[in-house]
């Protein structure tokens, strides 16, 4: 099972109420942390999209699928990178944060991308093409990575309700932001 598929079933289990034993959780980060993308594929994926502004994910690129963007968590077939690239990591992050948080591979991913998103037009509200729905894999990776981060979170809710009516909108964008809203702090 790769990846991908690992994480679009696990997510599934869990939005429909499933729970996982602990060593169920043990094997699932084994299996993600055993497919970080190595250095060099790394290298060559930050040639190919010109990474040099960070837009595009650092742990887990997304495996070449024939020019195919992979599907996000609540179906949505994305036409760009910046959406379909970004959720695959984000949400294979998630998940790590919530099964592993202390894992030292962890941490410094977490770290690392949060300091990613800070810099991107899409994590902190651009209501530019996709990049106003990558937006929502960003609030839900906070969620789960950065809770106290609630001025962060509360900015993008602000933005996505501002900007939502602006054009006509996949439905899955109003799924995937109520999966967000879902799994917030009442607060």
């Amino acid at each position: 099972m790769t990846a991908y598929d690992l994480m679009l079933k696990t997510n599934d289990y869990l939005i429909r109420g499933g729970e996982l034993t602990e060593p169920q959780r043990a094997n699932i980060v084994r299996q993600l942390l055993a497919a970080r993308s190595s250095e060099q594929t790394r290298v060559s994926y930050d040639k190919a999209m010109r990474n040099d502004t960070g837009m595009y994910p650092r742990y887990f690129i997304p495996p070449y699928n024939g020019g195919k963007k992979l599907q996000t968590v609540v179906p949505m077939s994305p036409k760009t990178h910046i959406l379909s690239a970004n959720a695959y990591e984000l949400e294979i992050l998630r998940l790590l944060c919530l099964f592993a948080p202390e894992h030292p591979q962890v941490k410094e991913m977490v770290g690392g991308t949060l300091k990613r998103l800070r810099g991107t037009c899409f994590g902190n509200g651009c209501a530019a093409g996709e990049c106003f729905h990558a937006a929502l894999p960003v609030l839900r990776f906070l969620i789960a990575a950065a809770p106290n981060e609630t001025a962060w979170m509360n900015k993008l809710v602000s933005f996505f309700n501002a900007h939502y009516g602006d054009q006509k909108r996949h439905s899955g964008v109003q799924k995937y932001y109520a999966l967000c809203l879902s799994e917030m702090d009442q607060e």
